[in-house]
């Protein structure tokens, strides 16, 4: 049997590649004689282009750059030279990973150093970014990226407003574009079609995962409506809120007013570069997973976007997973993963061997 082995990360236990690897050993050890191929999926979420910049063989340029606070991390990103473009996760060096609880502020936290790796991109011939967008720290509206790439944003009284700096999004008055973008553009990944603004906006949705307080929204969104009239005015172009544009704490809606922005979904991007549907044709049976397979994952997420790929294949389809919400969603069948307590010192220990004992259990 042929078996195409495709799953999504498992959030905050396993990630995708080291998934694949551990569901085809336990295939393997099951019967020798199957025929596995591995191509791990991301959607949008955290650590996307990574991934595909691994599967693709992209070149991988590695640099310094600021965390979402302005400490120091070494950042990188995948490089594609034929085409000129470059492909780079938010999370890499502005991802909520490098903050403790304590630490997590949208009123000071900034993703100028994802700015940073776009700019050494540019350098290097750029003339287009992919932008994966998951697991950010942010809700700057793009203003740090935007910092990196020459724009400049000023007080009330003409003053530049140090990015890292304490309610930096409350003190912008004017913005300054110090160098001209025609030629740059950007493919946005993502995984979920919130706005920015409304009841499932940037705000309140993500918000207080990234430590914004209750008492604090009004007045965030306050600061945001006002910087995105000035975006409006600085770039002469109605800026519009749109599904998707609540990502990442708004990065989307900043970028498009200043460049030619497409946001498209990150599941359906990565499957096309990595020409998924004819790993499926080669396939007898696909088996994908992740960590949760909940209410939101047919909104766009990897495994239901692959269950609708192999269903038009006419192939079958497993799903590893935890939880009972995919009983009914249409897969082959649902593999039923334990649940874990995420308090265990040796979490992701016991999570790799939950998913191959229930591998093994099900081929044996």
């Amino acid at each position: 049997m042929k078996w195409l082995v495709a799953p999504n990360a498992f959030k905050g236990t396993i990630e995708a590649d080291r998934a694949a690897a551990l569901i085809e050993k336990a295939i393997l050890d099951g019967d020798a004689s199957h025929q596995v191929e591995l191509c791990p999926i991301a959607d949008g979420g955290d650590g996307t282009c990574h991934l595909l910049s691994d599967i693709l063989g992209m070149e991988r340029v590695v640099l310094q750059a600021c965390g979402p606070l302005g400490r120091p991390i070494e950042g990188f990103f995948g490089f594609e030279a034929n085409s000129k473009t470059a492909f780079v996760d938010v999370s890499t060096v502005s991802g909520i990973k490098w903050l403790h609880a304590r630490e997590r502020d949208p009123w000071t936290a900034s993703s100028y150093g994802t700015g940073e790796l776009i700019l050494r991109a540019v350098d290097l011939g750029a003339t287009e970014v992919v932008l994966g967008l998951g697991g950010s720290a942010t809700v700057d509206l793009g203003t740090g990226i935007l910092r990196a790439l020459g724009f400049l944003f000023l007080d009330e009284n003409g003053r530049e407003i140090p990015v890292f700096s304490p309610g930096f999004l409350s003190k912008i008055a004017h913005i300054q574009q110090t160098r001209p973008w025609s030629d740059l553009k950007f493919t946005i990944l993502c995984d979920v079609d919130n706005t920015y603004f409304g009841e499932r906006g940037a705000i309140p949705v993500f918000g207080p995962q990234k430590g914004l307080k209750l008492e604090d929204f009004p007045a965030f969104e306050e600061a945001s409506r006002s910087l995105v009239h000035l975006f409006g005015r600085k770039s002469n172009r109605e800026v519009e809120d749109k599904p998707g544009f609540g990502a990442a704490g708004g990065i989307a809606l900043g970028l498009s007013p200043f460049f030619e922005t497409n946001l498209v979904s990150g599941a359906r991007y990565f499957f096309d570069k990595v020409h998924m549907a004819d790993r499926i044709g080669r396939a007898d049976r696909i088996v994908t997973g992740e960590g949760r397979y909940d209410s939101q994952s047919d909104q766009g997420k990897g495994s239901h976007e692959l269950l609708k790929l192999a269903k038009e294949a006419g192939k079958e389809i497993w799903l590893v997973t935890s939880g009972t919400d995919a009983t009914n969603s249409g897969f082959d069948r649902v593999l039923q993963l334990p649940d874990l307590d995420f308090s265990a010192h040796d979490l992701a220990a016991r999570a790799e061997q939950n998913l191959v004992t229930t591998l093994k259990q099900a081929i044996t």
